[in-house]
């Protein structure tokens, strides 16, 4: 069985669409917990928010990676970030039986692609995204790491990151305005620093 989330009710049909890899893709796992984080982007969910609407496609926000065991984990890159994206968020996960594996790989454990139309076998209402990614951390299939349990290599390094991202983004002004939204005390001391180097060769 193959696994596929979305807000969209409906679907019969899983059509390709064009994501973080600026190729059409459908994206897919065997494990159904693994799906869970794609209920909710935090990018798009802030924006909404906060009335910032691009006239392109949503940065996706992917706040997980794997053990060396192959469990999914969630990290929280800032203080309640789980709680924030999924709380109160519902959506769909979509089965599907045969998928024909377009071999793009994306380096994810358990992940199928396809660049081909799928049909949906089977589909599941998650009323609450927060609640089930937490139904899935206490039966052990996915674990999750909260900021307050973060190491000050993994900060140092979240800071770092936070900056070459935002210097990227010069063509996703809405993943910036959720970075500056999010991160901004990163940021402007980002600015403060560069000034400083500027004023003192």
């Amino acid at each position: 069985m193959f696994y596929h989330a979305s807000p969209t009710p409906g679907i019969r049909i899983l059509e390709p669409r064009i994501s973080n890899h600026d190729r059409p893709l459908i994206y897919f796992s065997r494990k159904r917990e693994n799906v869970l984080v794609y209920l909710s982007n935090a990018v798009e969910k802030y924006c909404r928010e906060n009335g910032f609407i691009p006239a392109g496609p949503w940065q996706k926000w992917g706040p997980y990676g794997f053990d060396r065991d192959g469990v999914q984990r969630i990290d929280e890159y800032y203080p309640g970030a789980l709680e924030e994206a999924y709380r109160g968020v519902s959506g769909y996960i979509y089965t599907a039986e045969k998928v024909k594996d377009c071999g793009f790989q994306v380096q994810i454990p358990d992940a199928v692609t396809a660049e081909e139309p799928v049909p949906v076998t089977g589909c599941e209402f998650v009323p609450d995204a927060y609640e089930e990614i937490l139904k899935a951390e206490g039966q052990g299939l996915i674990r999750i790491r909260r900021f307050e349990e973060t190491s000050a290599a993994f900060r140092e390094w979240n800071r770092k990151t936070v900056r070459e991202e935002y210097a990227a983004a010069v063509d996703h002004p809405e993943y910036r305005f959720f970075l500056e939204g999010k991160f901004g005390d990163i940021l402007k001391r980002e600015g403060r620093e560069t000034k400083n180097e500027a004023d003192h060769p």
